[in-house]
């Protein structure tokens, strides 16, 4: 089934199967979300318990989707990212945060023993976690002012610091910690179990985007962590860049599906709301700004399919991620942005939808790297020269 921000038919390229779970999951998520979805947000409560009911439809590892291997395809994935974002960002961390970001740091940075431990109870949330390495201090220079240290001690590590704006932590079983190596000076990655002695976290609140979204502070203070925890192939920030610029590609996607859901709440709206005797859809500058939505969402859906396809050949490289996220989170400001207008005053309202899409296309325009960072990677590669300073 196309949907009606795929004008060029990309789902056209899903199998039935895929098709299939999708649909499964739209109609799980407007039967168990959408009735409280307002409700929630409003109120920053996060449905946690919304992860059983995800786990349950196996959108990872039904065999229907693998196809003889060991994790679904890349475009399908790409497109349940999108489904997720279309509906609400939030739910799409909550999601996301745990199949895509933790399962990929386990995967690509565990070692093989590791990868067997861990690994098979992802997707079913019986092992849960999440990535700490943002600091309070330090966000997009992290990779050279990281702060919090791992000491070697015998058989194991102590790890004292700090990490802030962590995605689920509060419902994590562990958080995948990255501190730095007092002896040789490289960032390695531990998996900290969230009960452990020394470690205490704080909700973040007053948010006003990913309102649903349980971030928090993480105090590491002297925490004993076994060598065995440490994942086995992240020997330096190299290897964490590395793992982040394979998970870049999902920025696109999210920020497809975040406007599809904009346009699409907007475009209900017009053609229900009336003025001088008519649905206001009908107006001029009215159907300017939602061609002009519509435009956005299907240029950012290309983009993300592209790089998807770029990435399974092994061809894509950082600046095709890099311009893709700095473009498309740019574009959804604006296309969120047209969506509050057209729906007017009811447009600063929960229950219009487009008031969340609004809020939450702020946090994508900010994570997974800023649009300056990301537009000095583009620089960096299209002209040879390094703009960045320290």
């Amino acid at each position: 089934m196309t949907a009606p921000t795929d004008l060029f038919g990309y789902t056209g390229l899903l199998t039935d199967a895929e098709s299939a779970k999708l649909a499964n999951l739209r109609a799980l998520l407007e039967e168990r979300a959408r009735p409280q979805l307002a409700q929630w947000w409003e109120h920053g409560e996060c449905p946690a318990h919304l992860r059983a009911d995800l786990a349950a439809l196996r959108l990872e590892d039904d065999p229907a989707l693998l196809d003889g291997g060991d994790l679904p395809r890349a475009l399908y994935l790409g497109f349940r990212h999108f489904e997720l974002a279309r509906f609400d960002m939030s739910i799409g961390t909550l999601y996301g945060g745990q199949v895509a970001m933790f399962r990929t740091l386990i995967r690509k940075g565990g070692s093989a023993e590791q990868v067997a431990r861990w690994d098979p109870h992802i997707p079913s949330f019986a092992f849960t976690g999440c990535f700490a390495l943002t600091e309070p201090g330090h966000g997009s220079d992290v990779a050279g002012s990281l702060t919090t240290t791992a000491v070697r001690d015998g058989d194991g590590w102590r790890i004292t610091g700090r990490k802030r704006w962590i995605g689920n932590a509060a419902l994590s079983d562990v958080f995948v910690v990255v501190a730095r190596d007092s002896a040789d000076g490289n960032a390695k990655a531990f998996v900290v179990p969230r009960d452990a002695d020394g470690v205490s976290l704080e909700d973040i609140r007053g948010k006003i985007a990913l309102r649903m979204v349980r971030n928090a502070d993480i105090v590491l203070d002297d925490v004993r962590v076994a060598e065995s925890d440490r994942l086995g192939r992240i020997d330096s920030f190299r290897d964490i860049a590395a793992i982040l610029a394979d998970l870049r590609y999902v920025a696109g996607w999210n920020a497809a599906g975040l406007q599809a859901g904009a346009y699409e709440a907007a475009l209900r709206y017009t053609l229900s709301r009336e003025q001088f005797g008519r649905p206001i859809a009908g107006f001029q500058l009215v159907q300017e700004k939602l061609a002009r939505m519509l435009g956005n969402a299907t240029a950012t859906l290309a983009m993300a399919v592209r790089l998807t396809a770029l990435r399974d050949a092994g061809t894509a490289e950082e600046l095709h991620s890099a311009l893709t996220k700095t473009w498309a989170a740019d574009r959804a400001r604006e296309t969120v942005a047209l969506a509050r207008e057209v729906c007017g005053a009811e447009g600063i309202r929960v229950d219009s939808d487009v008031a969340r899409y609004f809020a939450d296309a702020e946090a994508l325009y900010t994570f997974e790297g800023t649009h300056e960072i990301n537009s000095l990677i583009v620089g960096r590669a299209i002209t040879g020269l390094s703009a960045f300073t320290r």
